[in-house]
């Protein structure tokens, strides 16, 4: 699992990334009222605008964290966004994105080197 600064998560399967947020990001966050996920088939660029959350306390942008295609979103996020506070890691990933240039996961943290980031 690779981490981004901006509190994002990276998990490879099957040469699909799936993306979520950390469980830091969503207790900054508070109770997750609304989530709005990419349609699947875009083709986004890293760094790019692709997801908003919000929450209780404000809202928040998802930013595409590789260059890829949107094959798949979870849909049960945006019926339940209550599931991004009780699962960060698991069932509330965001979406799933097929990497145009794999080895941009280089450029992201251990899980070791994002606990040191928020200390």
């Amino acid at each position: 699992m690779k981490f981004t600064e901006e509190h994002e998560w990276l998990r490879e399967e099957d040469g699909v990334i799936v993306v979520g947020i950390t469980e830091h990001a969503s207790e900054q966050l508070g109770d997750v009222v609304f989530v709005e996920l990419p349609e699947v088939g875009n083709e986004v660029t890293k760094d790019e605008e692709i997801c908003v959350i919000e929450s209780v306390k404000a809202a928040s942008d998802i930013l595409a964290p590789l260059d890829g295609e949107i094959v798949e979103v979870n849909d049960a996020i945006v019926d339940d966004p209550g599931k991004v506070n009780e699962d960060p890691l698991g069932d509330a990933w965001f979406f799933k994105i097929k990497p145009a240039d794999p080895s941009q996961m280089d450029d992201y943290m251990s899980e070791a080197e994002y606990k040191t980031l928020i200390g």
